[in-house]
């Protein structure tokens, strides 16, 4: 167990190594991703007093699933911060705009009007949930829609919780509009959790129905 996780750590090393090359605004949070693995990796083996021996816990590869939305997240982010300035907008369909917006808020501006208490508010938030997540996808048996949810939601929790630790604001640049209204504008980390939660709403339907 100790091998297959030493192993496990080298691999996720050597491609958060690949990614800092290449997005050095990424390097300092894959390292915090590879914190969570390693950790998750730890608490992955639980007692199974019934048959008297080790059940490892299978859902740590939907980790893998959060780094993926965490890293894409922040690059398309830093794209957007290091080729537009703010709030140009390059229209892409009659629908849609590539953007550049700084919120302060929750996920699609949610609160971005406060008085900068919800910097920290938020921050808290995203910390616990992301604990709580992990420990949930630990203790899931063979319900991959939950996991595949709470995987989206990680990684976009975690993308946001960066940026407002590090800059103070989240870096929206996903700008959609309609007949004049333009809904607030948006990230992948953003989607993700949206993605995340629908999931979570529809497995909740299903097992409803099966039950």
């Amino acid at each position: 167990r100790l091998l297959l996780l030493v192993t496990a750590s080298a691999r996720v090393a050597g491609t958060i190594a690949k990614m800092s090359a290449a997005m050095p605004r990424i390097r300092s949070c894959a390292v915090a991703a590879l914190i969570m693995l390693m950790a998750a990796g730890k608490c992955g083996v639980m007692r199974n007093h019934q048959s008297g021996r080790d059940l490892e816990y299978r859902n740590l590869h939907w980790l893998w699933l959060s780094l993926l939305v965490l890293a894409l997240d922040l690059w398309t982010k830093s794209l957007a911060d290091s080729q537009l300035s703010l709030y140009q907008r390059i229209e892409v369909l009659p629908f849609f705009n590539i953007t550049l917006a700084y919120n302060s808020g929750a996920a699609f501006s949610f609160l971005a009007d406060a008085g900068g208490w919800q910097r920290w508010f938020f921050t808290a938030i995203a910390l616990v949930a992301s604990v709580v997540i992990i420990g949930w996808l630990l203790k899931l048996k063979g319900e991959r829609l939950v996991a595949l949810g709470l995987a989206l939601i990680l990684g976009g929790a975690m993308g946001n919780l960066w940026d407002r630790v590090m800059l103070g604001h989240v870096v929206d640049f996903l700008d959609f509009h309609w007949a004049g209204y333009h809904f607030p504008a948006f990230n992948l980390a953003d989607s993700a959790i949206t993605v995340g939660a629908i999931l979570l709403i529809v497995d909740m339907f299903v097992s409803k129905k099966q039950a």
